[in-house]
Order: structure tokens, then sequence, then C-alpha cells
């Protein structure tokens, strides 16, 4: 075995090494670390990315000494290291830019407990994008869960606290469900690796036996699922969630903690339980109904919002529609353009919270519209980073919005009907909402305001250059997405 193969493993220990170390360093210090580890994370998975693209194949990481199925494994293809390369990268990102309102916002002795958290969250990310193993992916997701948690009270006010329980209480009742799945599937198969699994998975579907057995495993990880990665209806806990925590931690949730699990979700279907049996729960068409509702109430929401981070926090519930939408269509093409819009979703998210963030400071750390008139000019780089998020959201043609947009419908029309029409009229019903917020808000920003309330503090450096590389990041996604897309579904080819 190559060197570089060992990666998947350096990355997720280095991640949980990182948190440990973190917890005996000031905040400088453990910043540091955080910054430090995220930049190496990147590095590593991006030669990982290369060496794979190169050979042409995936290939299992066997944990210790024992074999399958005793032990552990990680799996490793294109589509896993190009998302490991893009959660490292956006949050890397969104550290930098938001690392001066953590300064402003949370105790100076409570910093470094932040840092743990974004070290641990990190190791949770990898650790759910690369393993075989359907019990370590429980763990992780639980690891997940409460660094997640941690980020949103990080700030300790009333509002981050109310979201914290929310965000609590719905991933506790999902987790719970996920747990009782994996519980019904181990006795189905007696296994918990993943290939082991779909092995025994073909062979009951094959014969017949349990089938409204495993059709109940698909609904409760699906469920599970859903919860955590906030579908419509089960996306109450997310606003809140969103809108009050720091701005740093907005990105990394609204970018990173629901894709890992849109990935999982994914994941789960090719490689545990294989397209046909999926198909055969009937899921996919409830997933496709649930996500084209949210997709449209999503926005409607967002429209009727006056809370800026709000308005960006309810327009994540209709892009995951979107996502849910193509997965839903259940072919190959519906889930490869469900996880292009993944990416070019977590990129424009990020850059919108953080970028809003810019244009709230220097409005007298007002979150209303009136108030942000004129922002655009006091805050350049948060001004230009918002237009072009937003133009990316709306599917301006050049962007990677746009694009994703076309692969969705692309893939509904390859296998026409129904779907197909819902999936056409969906997309441009949501596109004209998704003008009518995102533009009514870059207009307010570039607005002249003669009584414009007083910056409370000057725009902060690090944060202009880390949207200047986020709006550079969102544009290149749109102007060469054939590599990207290409290297998506090659990757899926590796999947299973």
């Amino acid at each position: 075995m190559a060197f570089i193969q060992n990666v998947p493993f350096f990355s997720i220990i280095l991640s949980m090494v990182s948190g440990i170390v973190s917890s005996v360093l000031k905040r400088n210090a453990a910043r540091r670390v955080t910054l430090a580890l995220a930049t190496a994370v990147l590095i590593l998975n991006s030669m990982l990315t290369v060496f794979i693209f190169r050979t042409g194949e995936s290939y299992t990481y066997m944990m210790g000494h024992f074999p399958a199925p005793w032990g552990n494994e990680i799996r490793a293809g294109l589509l896993e290291s190009v998302m490991a390369c893009c959660f490292a990268l956006i949050m890397l990102l969104s550290l930098l830019g938001g690392l001066h309102k953590v300064d402003l916002q949370i105790n100076e002795h409570k910093q470094n407990l932040y840092f743990i958290m974004a070290d641990l969250m990190l190791a949770s990310l990898l650790a759910l994008v690369y393993t075989n193993d359907s019990f370590t992916a429980y763990v992780f997701i639980e690891i997940n869960t409460i660094a997640a948690c941690a980020l949103i009270m990080s700030r300790q006010n009333g509002h981050c606290l109310v979201a914290a329980t929310k965000y609590m209480i719905m991933n506790l009742l999902a987790s719970g469900l996920l747990l009782m799945a994996l519980t019904f599937l181990y006795g189905l198969t007696g296994h918990l690796l993943m290939s082991n699994i779909r092995e025994s998975v073909q062979a009951l579907h094959e014969s017949g036996q349990y089938n409204t057995a495993l059709t109940v495993v698909v609904v409760l990880i699906t469920v599970s699922l859903c919860i955590k990665s906030a579908l419509f209806p089960f996306h109450e806990w997310l606003p809140d969630a969103y809108g009050y925590s720091t701005p740093a931690s907005a990105a990394m949730l609204s970018s990173l903690i629901s894709k890992s699990y849109l990935f999982l979700l994914i994941k789960i279907y090719y490689r545990v339980f294989g397209l046909e049996v999926v198909r055969m729960s009937g899921i996919t068409n409830i997933l496709f109904l649930f996500g084209a509702l949210g997709m449209i109430l999503g926005s409607v929401s967002a429209i009727r919002e006056r809370d800026i981070r709000r308005m960006v926090a309810f327009s994540s519930v209709a892009q995951i529609g979107y996502i849910y939408m193509a997965l839903g269509l259940g072919t190959k093409e519906g889930t490869a353009a469900a996880i292009f819009h993944m990416i070019v979703h977590a990129a424009a998210k990020s850059m919108l919270f953080l970028s809003s963030s810019g244009l709230i400071d220097v409005s007298g750390d007002i979150k209303q519209f009136r108030p942000l008139r004129g922002s655009g000019y006091r805050n350049i780089p948060a001004g230009v980073a918002f237009t072009v998020g937003a133009l990316s959201m709306v599917g301006v043609p050049l962007m990677g919005g746009f694009l994703s947009k076309m692969y969705v419908a692309s893939s509904a029309l390859s296998i026409g009907g129904m779907k197909a029409v819902i999936v056409l009229a969906g997309l441009g019903i949501s596109t004209i909402l998704n003008t009518v917020y995102f533009l009514h808000t870059v207009i307010s920003i570039y607005r002249p305001n003669k009584d414009a309330v007083p910056a409370c503090e000057k725009p902060d450096t690090l944060s202009g250059i880390a949207l200047w590389a986020m709006a550079a990041f969102n544009v290149l996604l749109g102007t060469f997405s054939v590599p990207l897309y290409n290297a998506i579904r090659t990757g899926l080819d590796m999947f299973a």
C-alpha cells in the first residue's frame, strides 16, 4: 500500500489529536492549531484526489490487524476525496472569515473550547465521508451533533441557547431512529461493515425474504438523516441555529454539517442497500415530494423575513429541497446532480453568512434591510461576496447554481414523465422566488442611504481576504464545472 493511501486515517486522527491538544492551549495557540489542521487536511486530501484520479481505482484501508467482518474499515474513492477537500477548504475559509467575531462574541477564556469543537467537527465530517462501517458512522454522527450544538450555543445569549436546545431535541430524536434502524439491520444481516451488509441485503432481496423489514430500515435511516439535514418539514430548528450563532458557526453549520448527513445518506443508499432496494421501498418518491415542497416553501419563508441572516437561513431550506428532489429521482444522474448542488450550495452559503455579517457590522449591527442600505459600499468585500453568492443561488449563467439546476433538469428529462414536469415547474417557480428575495437584498445593500447608521466597527482585513477567496471559489465552480461533475460521476461509479 502506498503511503498516500494512509491520508484518510491520518486526517481523522490528526483532527481528533488537535482537539485534545487544543484543550490545554490558550485561545491564540488553539486557533493556530485548528487553522493549521484544516490546511494540512486540505493539502493531504488534494494529494489523495490526484493519486486516485491517476490510478482510477478506489481502495479499502483496514484499521488495525482485524479483517472484515470483525475489523473496521475506511474506504476511499474519488468522490470521497473530493468531498473531503471541499469540506476542509470551506471550513478553513469559514474560520478565517469569522475569527474576528469569535474574538468579539465569545468569552476569551472559552475560545479554546470553540476550536476544540471545530477540530472534533472536522474529524467527524471526515469520518462520515470515509468510513465503511455503519456503527462507526453512528458514533461520529453523535460527535458531529455534540460539536454542532456547542458551536451554536458558544455565543451564550438567550437566542443561541434556545436554538441549541431545539437543535439537540430534534437531533436526539433522529439519532434514536438511526440507532434503531442500525440495530434492525444488524439483526437482519449480522454485519456492520457496509460492503458485507450489501451482500446480505442483496441476498435477502433476491430471495424475497424480509422485504418489509428492509423497507422499514430504509425508511428509518432516511427519516433520521432528513431530520438532521433539515429537509422540510423537519427544518424548524434551522433558522434559529443559523440566524443567531456566530458567523463562523453559521457558515460551517450550513455548508458542512447538513452536507455530511446528505453524503452519508447517499453512501448508505449506494453502498449498503443498492438503488434497486431503495426504489422498492418507495422512499425516493417521498423524498422527491418533500424536496419539491421545501424548495418552494423555503423560498416563500425567506421572502417574508426582514432579518438578513434568517433570510439566508430559510434559503438553505429551499436549497436542501433542491438536493432531495434530485436525489428523489432515483437515478445515478440525479444523484450526481444532487452532489454537485451540495458542493455549490456549501460554497455559496458559507460565503453568504460571512458576508451578511460583514454588512451588518458596518450598518450599526442591525440585521433589518433598511439600515443595510449602502453597506455594500462601506464593506466592499462583503458586498461583492454577497452578490456573487446571491447570483449563484438564483442560478445566473456562469455561476455554479445555474449549472447545478441544469444538471437537475437534465436528470429529470432523462426519465421523463410527471417527475420531469414537476422538476421543471419547481425549478422555474423557485428561481423566480429566489430572485425576489436575493435581488431585493442586493439592491438594498447598494442603494444610497443618507441616514446610514455609523458603522460599529471597521471591516476586518482577514475576513475580507477570506471573502475574496470564497468569491473566487464560487466563480471557479461555475466556469470550470465540467471536471468536477465528471469527477462526481466517476466517483459514483467507484462508490458501490
